[in-house]
């Protein structure tokens, strides 16, 4: 051991680093989460929706008509994800998409009567999703839960 300063030897044990565990990191933690609810998202809803593809529909139900780029913003997508989620909802006959009036290099999104439709039979799935995810949370976790995860995003 190295001398203190009058001399003496330091016979204390360097201070020991707290073990690094991963499954004790949030990280881990809100991916298990994520992965729960995911599942069930996947085993309770119909059309072959995904997780992505849900939020936009149900976000364009509420913004529309909108461009692709506020969708993204206001579903926290990055532009190459949401141009891919938007391009598989046209496909399916989901989302309509028209030149903006305005900026012809823009296109306006909105629901087709068909997106409309598949939102419809599935949004009491979809609250199901939710019960189920937060089941094991008392109402009042659920609030606290809920604000603490807005607070860290």
């Amino acid at each position: 051991m190295a001398d203190d300063q009058t001399g003496a030897k330091n016979t204390r044990r360097p201070k020991q680093a707290k073990a690094y565990r991963v499954d004790q990191q949030i990280g881990f933690l809100l991916r298990q989460a994520n992965q729960r609810h995911v599942a069930l998202f996947a085993s309770l809803m119909g059309d072959r929706l995904t997780t992505t593809q849900w939020s936009a529909l149900t976000k364009l139900q509420e913004i529309q008509p909108t461009s692709q780029n506020l969708l993204g913003r206001e579903t926290a997508m990055d532009a190459a994800t949401i141009k891919g989620v938007v391009d598989r909802l046209v496909a399916r006959g989901y989302v309509a998409t028209a030149p903006d009036p305005e900026d012809g290099r823009r296109l306006i999104l909105s629901l087709t009567a068909d997106g409309e439709s598949a939102i419809a039979r599935n949004l009491e799935a979809a609250r199901t999703v939710t019960d189920e995810t937060m089941a094991p949370l008392t109402p009042e976790e659920r609030e606290q839960l809920a604000l603490l995860i807005r607070k860290i995003c």
